[in-house]
């Protein structure tokens, strides 16, 4: 049977329909409040990462 003969009832066969990603439900705007917490976690790992090579060089050069 030729594709375009299949009818709507036939399952199709082939790739994987993607999710649709979930809308925050309205009235909510926690997306500026989402934005500030990304921002302070890549400070905070940002710093970690600084004090450890910091701490590490000293380590070393003794």
């Amino acid at each position: 049977m030729s594709p375009a003969g299949r009818t709507s009832r036939q399952p199709r066969h082939g790739a994987t329909r993607r999710r649709q990603p979930r809308r925050p439900a309205p009235g909510r705007s926690l997306g500026s409040a989402d934005r500030w917490l990304d921002v302070l976690v890549t400070l905070s790992v940002v710093t970690a990462l600084v004090t450890g090579l910091v701490a590490l060089a000293v380590t070393l050069l003794k």
